[in-house]
């Protein structure tokens, strides 16, 4: 376990980053008369530049070169970079065009769409109580596709891009602001083009709508990197057990936002979807912890063990009338 220290400021940085990510619906609305493809190249385009600014700052540039060299990790990086810019379209798109709770959901069932991946692609196998909150969160999707007469796609595509590109990073191995610094600079390109197409046709928001609308869409790239550095941060300072139960602040905020400021409505057939989702995320909370607190009593039990282990091996060693203290001294003194 990380120092008690650690823990406090990894907490920090860890509530830090998911309050920043369940207020972004509240800074793509301040820029919702503009298309959602030129605000996503906009938060592509200027997250490189902050991306090497920290590397800059950090003077790590020295895994770049092996990146390169490594055919299979660059298209790994792609597949990331293409997954995660649907990700941020659909997630644009859905908050300006008044689908905050959706989207909101979509990150409430991400958890239970990464479990579903880990049994079908890394083939791992799920305890009981994870089991029930994946039917549990099954049985809300089609809860809601009952009541709406069609399936929350939206919420599902939030989910499983999310989820995608969370399995494929595993197989990068890239840090926060390296996997960031390397996904971006992939994005750039095509961001970039977009922009200039859009300039060539007197399209473009960034010229068009004033100092402030200008200086909002250069923020985009802080108002990404900023809660990735937070993450990264807390990620090597908490538990997962922590980081895992933290994740549910940024679609807290999300719903909240969804049905007090942007006003969304929510039928009962909605809070019954919603209500299953939660119940499922509270089953695999507390099956998180359980086994978290088991591992820790098990790991205390084998050190007492070995602890014992050790004295009772040191005291048969030690000769007649000495402690295992005197022996060890007396292992110490030279003839």
């Amino acid at each position: 376990m990380p120092p008690q220290s650690d823990q406090r400021t990894g907490l920090v940085y860890g509530t830090a980053a998911y309050v920043m990510w369940g207020l972004l619906p509240l800074y793509w609305h301040l820029l919702g008369d503009l298309a959602p493809a030129e605000i996503l190249a906009h938060r592509m385009v200027w997250s490189l530049p902050v991306a090497v600014v920290i590397l800059a700052l950090m003077r790590r540039w020295s895994w770049i070169p092996k990146l390169v060299r490594q055919p299979r990790r660059l298209g790994l990086v792609l597949i990331c970079a293409t997954v995660i810019s649907v990700n941020w379209f659909l997630y644009i798109w859905a908050v300006n065009s008044g689908h905050v709770l959706e989207a909101s959901l979509g990150y409430f069932i991400n958890p239970l769409v990464s479990i579903a991946f880990g049994v079908l692609v890394l083939r791992e196998r799920l305890r009981p109580l994870q089991w029930t909150a994946v039917g549990v969160g099954t049985a809300a999707v089609v809860v809601m596709a009952v009541a709406y007469g069609q399936v929350p796609w939206i919420s599902l595509a939030l989910a499983f891009t999310f989820a995608t590109y969370g399995l494929v990073k595993k197989g990068v191995k890239l840090d926060g602001i390296e996997g960031f610094s390397a996904e971006t600079a992939m994005q750039f390109l095509p961001a970039l083009g977009i922009l200039v197409f859009l300039g060539a046709r007197g399209e473009a928001g960034f010229t068009s709508g004033g100092v402030g609308q200008m200086l909002l869409l250069m923020g985009c790239g802080v108002a990404t990197a900023l809660p990735l550095i937070a993450f990264g941060a807390s990620a090597v300072r908490l538990p997962l057990t922590v980081l895992g139960m933290l994740q549910y602040l940024a679609p807290t905020f999300q719903f909240v936002l969804g049905l007090l400021v942007f006003h969304e409505e929510m039928p009962p057939e909605r809070w019954a979807g919603f209500g299953l989702v939660w119940l499922a995320l509270v089953v695999l909370t507390y099956d998180a912890i359980r086994t978290a607190r088991s591992a820790r009593t098990a790991l205390a039990t084998a050190r007492k063990a070995a602890q014992e282990a050790v004295e009772e091996t040191a005291a048969a060693l030690a000769p007649a009338g000495s402690t295992p203290q005197s022996a060890a001294q007396a292992d110490t003194v030279k003839p």
